[in-house]
């Protein structure tokens, strides 16, 4: 017999958002998701083309975390500083001001690239964790395309003159979301504001974080600004407030007053118009189903990965979650099994289903239980 149990949590996910429409960014091209839903908030050519700028340093970032993690890296190596590193110090480029024949540490390298945007400093982290820059590169188109990002190609290390540094703001996102999920204790060097580099022969040099949201009282914590006279300026930010986490990136800012404003204007927007709801978590019970034959009358049921849902503020009585089944479940039953369905609707459409799994093993009653079980159903049809 099939079996439904409606929840008694409030959830919703997601139909089609018209809000777009009634609201509007000045960028050329724009995107806005809820991190923990994977709900895109608010979208604005997101597949268009773009030169991502500084934000390219997201990735030299994250090449170095995954060896660091790997133990082919770690924060305390020094890499010898080379004339090509050294020549991005001079005026005009965003630097961290290191020195020909420098030996500067790996985590020294990631703060002068998260904080101060150092291009000098990406060249010097390229080099020495693949020998050339455009070897590194190639790790970093690489890792691209792993994460998803199907619009992306890296020419270089720092995103700065070079027209086949290419991506979109929905692939800077992907980059973005990975960064925070894979590495939340290394995501942290991007919400410091301040970078103090003692460089050899000189006096400490002090640079703070260009990001200008974190100044802000917002919840920023993160990530990388962005400028080339081609593309303008460019943000890829977060923020966040009470266990919600929002992922913005924007390009074709046409100023950096412009950049700040909007950015902030956005995500102020995904966190005032929108709900985030938990509806589980991954591996933990949600409800029983009953069990037919077995040492057990019911067993508890799990999804193997969290879910949560993003909606617009009052929707939520439009929305159910129920638990589909074919019961009672006639035991054995091991740990691990399909016994059903987790459904979502909304104003009675399905929305979204996933598979309930058993979070236990029940095993089947002996011959005489079961005779004495299957004699009580035909008289009273109590299972």
């Amino acid at each position: 017999m099939i079996k439904l149990k409606i929840f008694t949590i409030l959830t919703a996910c997601l139909i089609v958002f018209n809000a777009n429409a009634a609201f509007e960014i000045k960028a050329r091209t724009a995107i806005l998701q809820d991190f923990l839903s994977g709900e895109i908030l608010y979208e604005k050519e997101s597949d268009k083309s773009i030169y991502p700028a500084s934000m390219t340093k997201i990735m030299t970032a994250i090449i170095a975390f995954d060896l660091i993690r790997s133990g082919d890296l770690n924060l305390n190596e020094k890499f010898l500083i080379s004339e090509n590193a050294w020549r991005l110090s001079s005026a005009g480029y965003s630097s961290m001001f290191i020195m020909v024949g420098d030996e500067v540490s790996v985590e020294n390298l990631l703060k002068g690239i998260i904080i101060a945007s150092g291009n000098d400093a990406c060249v010097a982290l390229a080099e020495g964790i693949a020998g050339t820059e455009d070897e590194f590169a190639i790790m970093m188109t690489s890792k691209a395309k792993e994460i998803g990002m199907e619009n992306t190609n890296f020419a270089n290390s720092s995103g700065i003159n070079n027209t086949k540094n290419v991506s979109t703001v929905r692939d800077i996102m992907l980059m973005s979301n990975y960064l925070i999920k894979e590495f939340p204790e290394e995501y942290k060097y991007f919400s410091e504001k301040e970078f103090t580099w003692d460089r050899t022969g000189g006096d400490p040099i002090s640079q703070g974080n260009r990001n200008p949201l974190l100044y802000k009282n917002l919840g920023a914590d993160g990530i990388k600004t962005g400028y080339l006279a081609v593309e303008k300026y460019s943000l890829a930010s977060s923020v966040y407030r009470n266990g919600r986490r929002l992922i913005a990136v924007a390009s074709g800012f046409n100023t950096k007053n412009d950049r700040s404003k909007e950015s902030t204007k956005l995500l102020t927007w995904g966190l005032t118009n929108f709900d985030l709801i938990e509806i589980a978590r991954s591996n933990t019970k949600i409800e029983n189903m009953n069990v037919w034959l077995g040492k057990k009358d019911t067993v508890g049921t799990y999804v193997k990965n969290d879910i949560y849902k993003t909606i617009p503020k009052a929707r939520k009585k439009f929305l159910k979650v129920s638990m589909i089944y074919n019961g009672p479940i006639q035991a054995p039953i091991k740990k691990g099994d399909v016994l059903g369905k987790l459904k979502i609707t909304y104003k009675n459409e399905l929305i979204d289903e996933y598979d309930l799994f058993a979070i236990e093993d029940v095993k089947k009653l002996n011959l005489f239980s079961r005779l004495m079980k299957s004699i009580n159903f035909l008289i009273w049809g109590d299972v």
